[in-house]
């Protein structure tokens, strides 16, 4: 049986709850933009060895 929390500790566990969730919602938008932003803005070698100007 578990007990049932109630008043300040009911409110302090979702609060902390609630701030783990945002950091990790952070995090992970930090992470796609960064990855993003390394990405190149041209595409890679084309694997035919053909000049993309010959498409």
């Amino acid at each position: 049986m578990t007990k049932k929390l109630t008043g300040k500790a009911a409110a302090m566990a979702a609060g902390a709850i609630g701030s783990a969730a945002v950091a990790a919602a952070l995090l992970y938008a930090n992470k796609r933009k960064e990855k993003k932003a390394n990405s190149p803005d041209k595409p890679g070698v084309i694997p035919s060895g053909e000049a993309p100007e010959t498409d």
